[in-house]
């Protein structure tokens, strides 16, 4: 077992994470979360990596469970390390869908203008770090179109190259 699958293994995922930035008509699609650190707090929609799950992956689905919008991932925008986590950020393009609350990890999903969203004390830390650097358009790795001849687009993904 790698070393990788087993700390995902014995931290039940909540080691790794990625969340999204999704615009629907012009605004941010966030979420109010209903437990943890950022309880009552509004956040960017995102959750844990499965096993044999990628990111993008993650966040698409995660996406999808919190808010029944779908998603695709586009470019890896951010990272955050800390010891004993990393969450990866993409940007992603909206598909489909009505933004609504899961009525479990979310109360209340907003669409709101990044200023709008900056404006508030309730948004998290994190969440106000990321999307500052979206209005600045300050960071982002382009999602390569390259997979790799031993994986499928399904199973690998290489940004910034």
């Amino acid at each position: 077992m790698s070393l990788f699958n087993k700390l995902k293994k014995e931290s039940n995922n909540k080691n790794f994470t990625a969340c999204g930035i999704v615009e629907i008509d012009f605004k941010i699609l966030l979420v109010r979360h209903t437990y943890g650190s950022a309880k009552d707090r509004i956040l960017l929609p995102g959750g844990y990596v499965r096993e044999n799950e990628l990111p993008t992956q993650a966040a698409e689905r995660e996406m999808f469970e919190e808010t029944g919008v779908v998603c695709k991932t586009k470019d890896l925008f951010s990272m955050q390390f800390k010891a004993e986590q990393w969450c990866a950020v993409f940007t992603m393009d909206y598909i489909s869908g009505e933004p609504k609350s899961d009525g479990y990890e979310n109360s209340e999903v907003l669409l709101l203008s990044v200023n709008e969203a900056l404006a508030r004390d309730d948004l998290t830390n994190m969440s106000r770090e990321i999307l500052k650097a979206y209005k600045e358009n300050t960071s982002g790795l382009r999602k390569s179109k390259y997979i790799a001849k031993s994986c499928t687009e399904n199973d690998y993904a290489i940004f910034g190259v």
